[in-house]
């Protein structure tokens, strides 16, 4: 039988890219929802905190599988939600 070739069932960066957006767009509707509520007021980098963990959890899950170009599709936007908290923290939040 034929496997049917999506984008999902297979090796690609695209993927990987995808598969990791969701938790940092969650991560920062979540600080947005939640800046002023007693639950981030002492610790306000908590839902990007468990984006990068989550998504380092499924870069370790695939990365079982053998899905090299996916892992690092997810590193990739792992990193730059990174450098965008840490641009956004510095310039904007002073």
């Amino acid at each position: 039988m034929m496997e049917k070739d999506n984008m999902f069932s297979k090796n690609s960066y695209l993927a990987g890219a995808l598969f990791a957006l969701p938790f940092p767009a969650l991560s920062f509707l979540a600080a947005y929802l939640l800046k002023d509520s007693m639950l981030l007021f002492n610790k306000p980098a908590l839902p990007y905190l468990v984006a990068v963990v989550l998504n380092l959890i499924m870069m370790r899950l695939l990365a079982k599988k053998e899905t090299v170009k996916t892992v690092k599709g997810i590193m990739a936007i792992t990193f730059i939600f990174i450098i965008v908290l840490f641009i956004l923290k510095q310039h904007l939040f002073r």
